[in-house]
């Protein structure tokens, strides 16, 4: 029995018909110019460890990362974010090694510019990889994370970075006041140049897990939750990132992303800057995973979960999977 087709007006499908017709009306493209690749330094000579719980990611002493950052930019990518491994007896409570115009970061920030001047360095403003408690903040005797004072500590954190070379420096701790104070002592130095990336809506998440593995940085007491946003919560976002913006932010960002899609587009109606999404370690575990398990196509579960993030509203998305990205988009046919 043959069955008359409706006389449909629209027929979405036409343009699903092939795939040059998908690519021409495709809403939203995922380009390597978006990423930025977070890569982690650590002292020593000719060591590339690779992080058990983030497989294909590495730490790297110096003499190394500067081979991998020289293939970074090679496959297009603009820009990396930059993470210190510090060894345990560099640490101590108020992280003082963090602004140690000699530090790890400094010397890399130094060298990076000399190997390949125009990539794009953003260093990470936080004191959790220097200090030996692993929170992003001063604490006193009653275990109380403090504000003021940690952001003083900041302050001379981002100043040390702008000194070395870093183009952006990205305060991670979400500590209240940070982006002012950093803004004003950076102009006030004469770094007028140097932007903000701010972690403005920051949540603490379970997600983290790895990250903290990598570096060795996980808390020793409690968590993270009296300064890092509630999961629950949407319009405490949209407040964290008036406040950045408000005090000189360049970039406002999102963290994490997959599971905060919402947020993402929320801010990207907000604001007319620059919105940039981390997707974090535990979101690459979690693909890394089961790819290994034989239950997804990882190449296409990476560019389908990106995709996202920018169909959400990102513009820029700090990944673990920007290589991935940069190898598939130069031989895709």
């Amino acid at each position: 029995m043959s069955v008359k087709p409706l006389n449909f007006l629209q027929r979405p499908r036409r343009l699903r018909r092939t795939a040059k017709l998908r690519q021409m009306v495709r809403e939203t493209t995922l380009s390597v110019d978006d990423l930025i690749y977070p890569i982690f330094v650590m002292e020593g000579e000719g060591q590339k460890v690779e992080i058990a719980s983030m497989p294909g990611c590495y730490r790297y002493s110096l003499d190394l990362l500067l081979k991998e950052i020289a293939e970074v930019s090679s496959l297009g990518i603009n820009a990396i974010a930059l993470f210190p491994v510090i060894p345990e007896h560099k640490k101590d409570d108020t992280g003082t090694e963090s602004y140690n115009p000699e530090g790890l970061v400094q010397q890399t920030v130094k060298a990076i510019k000399q190997v390949v001047p125009d990539i794009v360095i953003i260093t990470d403003v936080a004191l959790d990889p220097f200090t030996t408690h692993g929170h992003d903040g001063l604490v006193d005797e009653q275990g109380t994370i403090l504000n003021d004072p940690t952001v003083e500590v900041l302050v001379k954190m981002a100043l040390s970075q702008a000194a070395a070379g870093a183009d952006f420096v990205a305060p991670s701790d979400m500590m209240d006041g940070r982006i002012g104070a950093i803004r004003q002592a950076l102009d006030a130095e004469g770094y007028i140049n140097v932007g903000i990336l701010a972690y403005s809506a920051k949540y603490a998440s379970a997600y983290y897990g790895p990250f903290r593995d990598a570096l060795e940085s996980a808390p020793k007491f409690g968590d993270k939750k009296t300064y890092q946003m509630d999961a629950a919560n949407a319009r405490e976002a949209i407040k964290e990132v008036e406040l950045d913006i408000a005090e000189g932010a360049d970039i406002v960002m999102v963290k994490p992303a997959l599971a905060y899609l919402d947020i993402i587009q929320q801010i990207r109606i907000a604001t007319q800057l620059p919105v940039a999404a981390y997707n974090v370690s535990g979101e690459y575990a979690m693909i890394k995973a089961a790819s290994q398990m034989g239950w997804i196509d990882e190449k296409k579960v990476i560019l389908e979960t990106l995709t996202s993030m920018k169909r959400a509203g990102a513009d820029l998305i700090l990944t673990y999977f920007a290589k991935d990205v940069a190898l598939i988009k130069k031989y895709e046919v």
